[in-house]
C-alpha cells in the first residue's frame, strides 16, 4: 500500500481553518537574516528537544545561542547536536546520504557511532516521556529496511512535483506522521521527523519556510500532538491513516505562531 498517498488530501483542505497561501506569504514577508535565523532555529529546536524530554528551558537556549550565555553541558549538548543538523540541512539538498548525515550529526551525544544513520536491526515500542505509558508499536524489526526504503522512494518523487501550497504542507505533515510510524532509527526519530517537515517544506516553498514554528506549535499543543499521533492505531500493520487529518492540519495550523 503506498505511504505517501494523496487520497486524503481534499479532506485535509476542507479541514483547514485558514487561508494556507495568505498565512505563508506573512511569513515570507519577514525580514531574513543570519541573526533571525539563529534565533527562529534555536526556538525550533528547543521546542523540538522539550518534546523529546530535554530539560533546558526555551528562554535559556536562546540566551545560549545568541548572548553565548553558557550552561552546564549536559544541558546544551544535544540540543546544539540538533541545531547542527538544522543548519546542515539547511545547506544542503534533501536527500537520503544527507538525511542520514542529519541524524548523524543530531545523535552525536544520544547515540553509540555505530548506531548514527544506520536503520535499526530491533524491535520498538515507542513509549511517553511523562507517564511511561507505550504509545505506538513501530515497524516490526523483519520489515523495517523495506518500510523505510518504500516510503523514502515515494518522498523522492514527491520531491520532484510540482504541488500547490496546499498539497506541499500535506505531504509535509504525511512524511511526518509516516516517518515516526515506521521509527527507522533505534532513537532521534521524533527530532529527525520534525526537522524533515521542516526541509521538505523548504525544499519546495523556498528557503524562508524555516521560520515556519511547527516545532514550538507541537511543543505548546503536547497533548493534542501526542493524542493525534496516536489516531491512527497503536499496531504498526493495523495503522489506519484516514484518522491522520487531526494531525495533519496542525503544521498548517502552526503558520499562526508569530
Amino acid at each position: 500500500m503506498k505511504k505517501l498517498t494523496n487520497s486524503y488530501l481534499d479532506n485535509f483542505i476542507s479541514m483547514l481553518d485558514l487561508d494556507i497561501v495568505n498565512e505563508l506569504e506573512k511569513v515570507k514577508h519577514r525580514e531574513w537574516s543570519a541573526e533571525t535565523f539563529r534565533f527562529h532555529t534555536a526556538v525550533s529546536v528547543m521546542s523540538s528537544s522539550r518534546i523529546e524530554g530535554e530539560t533546558l528551558e526555551i528562554d535559556s537556549y536562546l540566551k545560549h545561542k545568541t548572548q553565548d550565555i553558557a550552561y552546564l553541558p549536559n544541558l546544551t549538548e544535544k540540543p546544539n547536536d540538533l541545531y547542527a543538523a538544522y543548519e546542515f540541512a539547511k545547506d544542503n539538498a534533501l536527500n537520503l546520504k544527507n538525511l542520514f548525515e542529519v541524524h548523524r550529526i543530531s545523535t552525536q551525544h544520544l547515540l553509540p557511532e555505530s548506531q548514527r544513520g544506520v536503520i535499526r536491526t530491533n524491535h520498538m515500542i515507542i513509549m511517553d516521556h511523562q507517564t511511561f505509558k507505550v504509545q505506538y508499536e513501530a515497524a516490526l524489526s523483519s520489515i523495517v529496511v523495506k518500510e523505510f526504503e518504500e516510503f523514502w522512494n515515494e518522498l523522492e518523487l514527491i520531491i520532484q512535483q510540482n504541488l500547490s501550497t496546499e498539497e506541499v504542507f500535506y505531504y509535509a505533515s504525511l512524511i511526518h506522521l509516516v516517518f515516526v510510524k515506521i521509527h527507522p532509527f533505534n532513537d532521534g526519530n521524533g527530532r529527525t521527523a520534525r526537522l524533515l517537515e521542516k526541509w521538505f517544506l523548504a525544499t519546495k516553498l523556498g528557503e524562508k519556510a524555516w521560520y515556519i514554528g511547527s516545532e514550538h506549535y507541537y511543543y505548546t499543543n503536547l497533548q493534542a500532538y501526542y493524542h493525534n499521533l496516536a489516531r491512527v492505531g497503536l499496531f504498526y500493520e493495523e495503522l489506519n491513516y484516514e484518522k491522520s487529518i487531526p494531525f495533519l492540519v496542525m503544521l498548517p495550523n502552526s503558520l499562526q505562531i508569530r
